[in-house]
């Protein structure tokens, strides 16, 4: 299983996800690692309540396993069904690392 892969499955099972964008973006970035860079963006009611730095815990200990490997940044967009409305449908796009393409 790839680390995609075992992000999308995790999530999935843990909580009930109205959207989930998962963009490996290593190919932005300098370096041989083909799954070091990913940009993750949930929707779900799971964040109702929560402040940015709570819904970021929560995600953190979920993939503890997966940050502890090859990974070397994950861009968390963590919204409730509200608030990714308000915001458009839409998240931030990450940017080029310096060394990146």
């Amino acid at each position: 299983m790839t680390i995609e892969q075992s992000i999308r499955n995790k999530v999935e099972q843990e909580w009930e996800i109205e959207k989930l964008i998962l963009l490996n973006e290593s190919h932005m970035h300098a370096g041989p690692a083909a799954n070091s860079h990913f940009n993750l963006t949930l929707v779900s009611e799971v964040f109702a309540g929560k402040r940015p730095v709570a819904r970021h815990q929560m995600l953190y200990k979920l993939l503890a396993e997966e940050l502890a490997g090859e990974i070397h940044a994950l861009a968390l967009h963590l919204f409730t069904p509200e608030e990714w409305q308000q915001a458009g449908n839409m998240s931030e796009a990450s940017p080029n690392c310096q060394g990146g393409q």
